[in-house]
């Protein structure tokens, strides 16, 4: 595309209500992929060691690829486009999930190891999809924008545990180690993303960004002048609400297990699923409340329901019922931190600078929650439930107390 055609408006909304769509699609495959490695890690990390104390290695690994590979990514799409960045997420994932076939064959736990954490790198890349999202959207849109592609791992969320059956009976039927036949709709779906965003991420949304940020006046482009100051809070934001949301969220289940004191499998299954729906199920309305009454603003009301979140999990945490709510709340206030979190990095940063940024931001977000998840533990095991849900409500304080600053800006809608 010419230079001319990018820098036309209407040329613009077509090519961005396409890559929305794209964005949205390559979500839910993405989603798919990833949730058979979130559903089936821990187990067969357990095969393959035959401990249950290494099974947990399964969900750190994955963090832990995702954190490496967010900046990595983010500074290929600065010079090469998104769709670069995304396709050589998916390659790398698809390389994982190879290889963690190949490790439960072998019985070869570091092979494993490695394989989860190439699994990681396309969940950066799914990460930085609603990034992309914004790189041509307007600022009156910028926030549904990027909700409807957060909204869109709901789908893929859902469905990747609802394969698992489906997926052991494939592998049975082909002689696949147990545990890795549902790896082969995750393979199947990373195909399908990769091939989705070579052929429909065209043209590609950062590099006309790049384009017409070089081609027209910084001061007629009021939302690509930077902002540090801002830049830092939502970062700060983000990573704060995930790390809160991450820590409750991971010693849930074993809270639940404790009060159940026997099977608690169907309790954890309803209230997970619960959360989940609240982290993804209402983030566009998110988004359109960020753009019509400000980012900041809905960041702080996510602090809002965290704090709700917790204090219901302080409240309630002898009860079932009490949990669920708090884990319902918890997930409703980290899609609103995230969403408006997320959409106010985008708008305070140069189009220079914003790829740089939001690497960092998912790379920061990524490792807090994985140190987040393990602090946990020794909260809970010191101080029990209630006593995590009054510490993690210093950081929703924190992120409240701080928010002042970011709105000391030229900028009504910061």
């Amino acid at each position: 595309m010419t230079l001319s055609a990018a820098l036309d408006e209407a040329a613009i909304a077509r090519i961005q209500s396409r890559t929305v769509r794209t964005l949205a699609v390559g979500q839910v495959l993405g989603g798919i992929a990833f949730g058979a490695t979130v559903s089936l890690g821990a187990l067969l990390a357990k095969d393959i060691t035959g401990q249950d104390a290494l099974s947990g290695f399964a969900t750190a690994f994955v963090t832990l690829g995702a954190a490496l590979a967010a900046i990595p990514l983010a500074r290929l799409a600065a010079r090469r486009g998104r769709r670069t960045a995304l396709t050589l997420g998916n390659l790398l994932a698809l390389i994982g999930i190879a290889i963690v076939i190949s490790a439960a064959a072998s019985a070869t736990f570091w092979l494993f190891l490695i394989g989860v954490v190439l699994i990681g790198t396309g969940n950066a890349g799914n990460l930085q999809s609603r990034f992309a999202a914004t790189d041509l959207a307007t600022p009156a849109r910028r926030g549904r924008e990027l909700s409807v592609v957060v909204w869109a791992t709901t789908v893929g969320a859902v469905a990747g545990p609802l394969l698992l059956g489906p997926g052991e009976a494939l592998g049975r039927v082909l002689g696949m180690p147990v545990h890795t036949g549902s790896y082969l709709f995750s393979l199947a779906a990373q195909v399908a993303a990769f091939l989705l965003y070579i052929v429909a991420l065209r043209p590609d949304p950062l590099r006309i960004a790049q384009q017409r940020d070089a081609a027209v006046p910084a001061a007629a482009l009021g939302a690509s002048v930077d902002r540090p100051r801002v830049a830092r809070y939502a970062i700060f934001a983000v990573a704060a609400s995930h790390t809160v949301m991450a820590s409750v969220m991971a010693m849930t289940p074993v809270h639940l297990q404790h009060m159940t004191m026997g099977d608690a499998t169907v309790i954890v299954g309803v209230t997970i699923a619960a959360h989940v729906a609240g982290m993804y199920g209402l983030s566009p309305v998110f988004g359109w409340l960020s753009d019509r009454f400000g980012r900041v603003a809905v960041i702080v009301l996510g602090q809002a329901l965290l704090a709700g979140a917790l204090v219901a999990a302080f409240v309630g945490s002898a009860s079932h019922a009490g949990v669920l709510i708090a884990l319902v709340l918890l997930g409703l206030g980290w899609s609103a931190a995230t969403v408006a979190g997320s959409t106010l990095l985008t708008e305070a940063s140069s189009v220079e600078r914003r790829p740089r940024r939001q690497g960092l931001s998912d790379s920061l977000m990524s490792l807090c929650a994985g140190v987040g998840a393990i602090l946990a533990g020794l909260v809970l095991q010191a101080v029990e439930y209630r006593g995590l849900a009054v510490v993690a409500l210093v950081l929703v304080i924190a992120v409240t107390v701080v928010s002042p600053f970011a709105l000391r800006v030229r900028d009504p809608r910061a």
